[in-house]
């Protein structure tokens, strides 16, 4: 529920053929206010980044926090998740950054909001949705702010990921894979390249269905080029604890992007945004989610948002 004074309205708006459903929080006070977009990561996740199987609620913890900073927010749920239509195992990046598109344009033409005052903000896969995005519609963003976000192509972000995943596996299953001379980062590369191969929008394999199209899509993206052509301030966060993207992107971000960057590396951070004490681990992402999203995390972008808006707005003529 959103805090008193703060309303969430149901919104819907169109992406191609599809509907999308999603929550406009407003905070306390009289408009238009200044905005940012939310855009969660990868998987079947709805409006607050939560799957089925894991609540990750990135982008309804964010939305509490920009709210009681003066900042409205949008939040949506993914094509075929929650009350939006479509089918998600069918879309690919390219629709998801269309559909993230559309919500932008709603976004803007909304009376509460103030339109040279609009931000995107993206997590993991929505990271790079917004460099996408930002690179195409630098007119109407007045900033980024990238949350655990790569700076290579989807096929070496994964490679990467296999290799920093070995070592916080169990050491029976370390040892089983020596046994059988099992290499995963090899093994990655070869389910890509099969992947690749596939000319189907949704494929089994395995006994499994996936989202084909997506990766062949994700896979040869390289957010390198979209990266050097923003042209609004960004700020990324990566937690020195993520084994799903490099933290060291955060430099590749900086050298690449040919206006303002601040980068913040959180010490203890995962991929999920909290702060974890122990191994970096998928083992405890199920106990993270209990927890709140790092706080430190949330002041920095919520600052840096607010920051931006009243540079944005500029002095307030007597």
């Amino acid at each position: 529920m959103p805090e008193s004074g703060t309303t969430d309205l149901d919104v819907r708006f169109t992406s191609g053929v599809e509907t999308l459903a999603g929550s406009l929080r407003l905070p306390a006070g009289s408009g238009p206010f200044p905005a940012v977009l939310l855009i969660t990561g990868s998987g079947p996740l709805d409006r607050n980044a939560d799957h089925r199987r894991l609540p990750i609620g990135v982008s309804r913890q964010l939305a509490d926090a920009f709210a009681a900073r003066g900042v409205a927010s949008l939040r949506y749920d993914k094509r075929g998740v929650g009350e939006s239509t479509g089918t998600f195992l069918a879309a690919g990046l390219t629709d998801n950054i269309a559909d993230a598109r559309a919500a932008l344009a709603a976004l803007a033409g909304r009376p509460e909001i103030d339109p040279d005052r609009l931000f995107v903000i993206g997590h993991s896969e929505g990271a790079v949705i917004a460099t996408a995005l930002a690179a195409r519609e630098d007119a109407r963003i007045a900033g980024v702010v990238l949350l655990a976000g790569p700076a290579r192509t989807g096929a070496e972000n994964l490679r990467w990921q296999a290799a920093a995943i070995v070592p916080s596996l169990p050491a029976p299953v370390r040892a089983l894979l020596r046994l059988m001379r099992t290499d995963l980062v090899a093994k990655a590369t070869k389910s890509h390249e099969r992947l690749r191969r596939t000319t189907t929008d949704v494929v089994r394999i395995q006994g499994r269905k996936l989202n084909a199209k997506w990766f062949r899509e994700y896979l040869d993206y390289d957010p390198a080029a979209d990266l050097a052509r923003l042209r609004v301030p960004v700020c990324a966060v990566t937690g020195d604890k993520d084994i799903q993207v490099p933290p060291d992107d955060l430099e590749r971000i900086a050298a690449l992007v040919p206006v303002p960057v601040e980068t913040h590396r959180l010490p203890g951070v995962t991929h999920l945004l909290r702060r974890e004490d122990g191994p970096a681990t998928l083992r405890t992402y199920k106990k993270q989610v209990r927890r709140p999203v790092e706080p430190e995390l949330v002041r920095i972008v919520t600052d840096w948002v607010a920051r931006r808006a009243a540079e944005v707005a500029g002095p307030v003529t007597p």
